[in-house]
Parts: structure tokens; C-alpha cells; sequence
């Protein structure tokens, strides 16, 4: 082949690749390829094969696909543990949404503020987040140990108490304990979020309200909490997510006990279909929290898209 076809050849498929490069559709495609792979692996296949279980009969003994129809949800509606498990995973849910967005909002606050050694604050705020969950949660687990705890040692020496408080033993102190290190893993992440919106508020804004002469508590919820209510209501769905599919910390601190007290729906399912081995149970209940994760997501969007049009 000549010089000169292989000229004409090197430039057609140059030519090629400039215009696939300036086709958006392509490029488009080919970003959210890897993404549509990764929803459809270990989200979509998953989700409905949790689904095919939970008419099922397919037990850890007996992986064989029968027909169950709704059999595993009358057994789950009778079992007294599941109904105590939901109460458990709306309280919990509830109490530890609101508590990462008002410490998430102080935070917050605190982190945008300008002062000496910010970037070194800002890295010990976000240690909790980055810190793998299991290993945060073992610590907490040795903290609030029922003879060791360091937390019990400093309050009998301030003479706060006089014996143990045995915080995993007992059912309300066990059920504030695991909500306490949930809202101590997730509030870095919604004061990150919230920060992002902070920062986006026009510095004007607040010089003009601070020459008006209005004082702190006046730009805060005049100015400043109103423009970040949506970044707000993203970190309550975070959170919220996080919260409700959430068992490691449960798993770690408790087991779900004393006597189910913590047991959530996301522990359960899991001490129901992979210890106990009745896995169209377990699927059954997993499937369960779908509709509550829903409707609050649905919930907190919509209140999004309000508070953008106001």
C-alpha cells in the first residue's frame, strides 16, 4: 500500500474518532455505561431475585425453587419480633434523621467559619465517615463494655454515677447507644452536604443583612437556614438511606438484643435468612423495608422540589 493511502486511511479514522468525540448521545452513553453496569449487577439483579425468593420456599438446606406465594408474609406478620423490628427501625430512623441534620447544620457552621487549624479540624470531623464502619463500631463496642467502659470509669470519677450503667445491656440505654454511634457516623457526611450549600450563599446576602443590623440568630433564620433547606432535606435522604438498610452497627453493639430490643428490620432479615437459614423469609422481610424507604424518599424529594419553587 502506497504512502499516500495510508495517509488517506490514518486520516478517516481520525476523522472518526473527532466525530464520535463530538457526538454528546455517544459520550454520554459510554460515561453512564459503567454506572447502568454497576445498578444493574448489584442493585436491579439482586432486588428482584430478593423478590423471586420471597414467594419462595428456598431454605439454606433446600436451595430448590417452590412456589410459596404469600406464605413467608402471613409467617412474618404473625411473629411478634417483626412487628417489634419495624417499631424499632421507624424509631430509630426518626430520632437519628432529625439528630444528623441539627448536629450536621451546627457542624456545619462551625466548619465553614474561618479560624487557625480549619483544615485540620475538618479532617478529624471527617474521620468518622472515612473510618470502615465494622472497625468504628468495634471500638464503640470496647467504650461502652459493661466492666471495661471508659466512658463509665470518667463518670464515676466525676461522681456522676456509682456503678455501671451497662449502656448494651439494658433495652432503652442499649436502643440510645446504637442510635448514638449511627448519628456519630453519619453527621461528617450531612455537614459536608450542608457546607456545600453554606458556601453557595451569596457572601453579599449576609454583609448586607449584617449592615441592616441584623445579628446572627436574624441571618440565620431569615437567610441562612431558608436558602439551605434543600441541601438540608438531601442529607435528611441520605441519612435516611443509610439508616434504613443499615445492620452493621446493630449487628456489632448488640445482636439485636437485649431480648430484640434493637432488632431493626435490615438485622433481622439478615438473623433470619442467612443464620437461621430460611432465606425466603429473610427475603421477605428485606423486601419489607422497599415501600418504607420509598414513600420517605418520595416524601423528602417532593419537599425538595417545594422548597426550589419557593
Amino acid at each position: 500500500m502506497s504512502q499516500a493511502a495510508l495517509g488517506e486511511a490514518g486520516e478517516g479514522g481520525v476523522a472518526v474518532r473527532r466525530r464520535l468525540s463530538d457526538r454528546e448521545g455517544f459520550l454520554a452513553g459510554v460515561c453512564l455505561l459503567p454506572s447502568v453496569v454497576y445498578i444493574v449487577a448489584l442493585v436491579a439483579l439482586p432486588f428482584f431475585l430478593s423478590i423471586a425468593f420471597s414467594f419462595s420456599d428456598v431454605t439454606a438446606g433446600d436451595p430448590g425453587f417452590d412456589w410459596a406465594g404469600f406464605r413467608n408474609f402471613q409467617r412474618i406478620f404473625h411473629d411478634p419480633v417483626f412487628w417489634r423490628s419495624l417499631q424499632n427501625t421507624l424509631l430509630f430512623s426518626a430520632i437519628s434523621m432529625v439528630l444528623i441534620v441539627i448536629f450536621g447544620k451546627v457542624l456545619a457552621l462551625i466548619l465553614v467559619a474561618d479560624f487557625r487549624g480549619k483544615w485540620l479540624v475538618r479532617f478529624l470531623v471527617l474521620l468518622p465517615w472515612t473510618t470502615p464502619v465494622s472497625l468504628s463500631t468495634i471500638a464503640w463496642l470496647w467504650m461502652l463494655d459493661s466492666i471495661y467502659s471508659p466512658i463509665d470509669w470518667l463518670l464515676r470519677h466525676a461522681g456522676v454515677i456509682q456503678g455501671n450503667m451497662y449502656w448494651l445491656g439494658r433495652p432503652r440505654l442499649a436502643m440510645a447507644s446504637v442510635i448514638a454511634v449511627h448519628v456519630w457516623r453519619l453527621v461528617p457526611l450531612a455537614a459536608v452536604i450542608i457546607m456545600a450549600g453554606l458556601v453557595a450563599i451569596p457572601g453579599e446576602v449576609q454583609e448586607q443583612a449584617m449592615v441592616d443590623g441584623a445579628g446572627f440568630w436574624r441571618r440565620f433564620f431569615e437567610i441562612t437556614l431558608p436558602l439551605t433547606l434543600p441541601v438540608i432535606a438531601v442529607a435528611a435522604l441520605f441519612g435516611a438511606i443509610f439508616t434504613f438498610t443499615d445492620m452493621t452497627v446493630v449487628y456489632i453493639l448488640t445482636r439485636g438484643g437485649p431480648t430484640n430490643s434493637t432488632q431493626v428490620l435490615a438485622s433481622w432479615s439478615f438473623f433470619k435468612g442467612i443464620e437461621g437459614g430460611d432465606v425466603a423469609q429473610g427475603a421477605a422481610i428485606a423486601l419489607l423495608l422497599f415501600p418504607l424507604l420509598l414513600a420517605a424518599a418520595i416524601t423528602i424529594l417532593r419537599w425538595v422540589r417545594r422548597m426550589e419553587v419557593l
